[in-house]
C-alpha cells in the first residue's frame, strides 16, 4: 500500500504541475485528486505546485478524516470526497480553465458544437453557483454529473472532471476547455449567427460509436 500511494502522490503533482503549465489554472487555483483504495491523496491548499515534494502527501479517508501529511487538504475536499462515495471517479482534477470558466457565466448547458461532447457522457451541463469548499457545491456539481457525465462546468468559477486514473481525467478537462473555446469562438464570429450544434440523437450515436474507439487501456 505504502509504494502505491506515493506512486500516486508522484502523479498528483505531476498532474497539478501539469494544469498551471498548461495554463488550465494560475497560481495555486484548482486542485487534483487520487483514489486508492479508501483513501484520497490530494493537493494541498495554498501551496504552489512547484514547491509540493514527496514529504508533502495529504491523504484522506472517505470521510474526510486527514490521515496522513501535515498540510491542510484544498479547501474542495467536500467536492472530491462526494465524488468518491457517489460516482466511479478514481481520479479527479479540478480547474479554472478561462474559456470553459468563461462559457460557464453564459449558459445552463453548454450548445453541443462538437460531437466530442459525448466522450464526456453528453451534453455538457453548468453547476450552479455555490460558495467554493461548501457541501452546497459539491451537491450541485454532482447533480451536473449525472447520467453518467465525466466532466461539467461549474457556474463563475471553472471545471471538473474524474476519470480511472490522472490521466484520464486530465484529457477529460482538456477536452471541456477546447470543447468551451471552440464555442466561443462560434458564438463571437461577426455576422456569422448563432452556432449550429448537434442533436441530442447525433450525440448518442456518437457514444455508440466511442464505445469501440482507441486501444484497450491498460491497468
Amino acid at each position: 500500500m505504502r509504494d502505491a500511494l506515493e506512486k500516486a502522490w508522484s502523479q498528483v503533482v505531476d498532474t497539478a504541475r501539469r494544469t498551471v503549465a498548461d495554463g488550465l489554472v494560475t497560481g495555486t487555483s484548482g486542485n487534483v485528486s487520487a483514489r486508492v483504495g479508501d483513501l484520497v491523496l490530494v493537493t494541498p491548499t495554498g501551496v504552489p505546485y512547484d514547491r509540493l515534494g514527496p514529504d508533502d502527501a495529504v491523504a484522506v479517508d472517505l470521510a474526510g478524516n486527514q490521515v496522513h501529511g501535515s498540510l491542510r487538504p484544498t479547501s474542495e475536499l467536500p467536492t472530491h470526497l462526494a465524488l468518491y462515495r457517489s460516482t466511479p471517479a478514481l481520479a479527479i482534477v479540478h480547474t479554472h480553465a478561462p474559456h470553459a470558466t468563461a462559457a460557464s457565466t453564459l449558459v445552463s448547458k453548454l450548445p453541443n458544437v462538437h460531437y466530442a461532447a459525448a466522450g464526456l457522457g453528453g451534453q455538457i451541463l453548468v453547476a450552479d453557483y455555490a460558495l467554493y469548499g461548501t457541501d452546497e457545491l459539491a451537491r450541485a456539481v454532482l447533480k451536473a454529473l449525472r447520467d453518467g457525465r465525466t466532466a461539467c462546468l461549474m457556474r463563475n468559477h471553472g471545471t471538473i472532471a474524474f476519470g480511472d486514473d490522472l490521466d484520464q481525467a486530465y484529457d477529460r478537462t482538456a477536452q471541456l476547455e477546447w470543447l468551451c473555446r471552440v464555442w466561443l469562438l462560434a458564438a463571437a464570429a461577426p455576422d456569422a449567427g448563432r452556432p449550429r450544434t448537434l442533436s441530442t440523437r447525433a450525440l448518442g450515436r456518437v457514444a455508440a460509436k466511442l464505445k469501440g474507439y482507441g486501444q484497450a487501456r491498460s491497468t
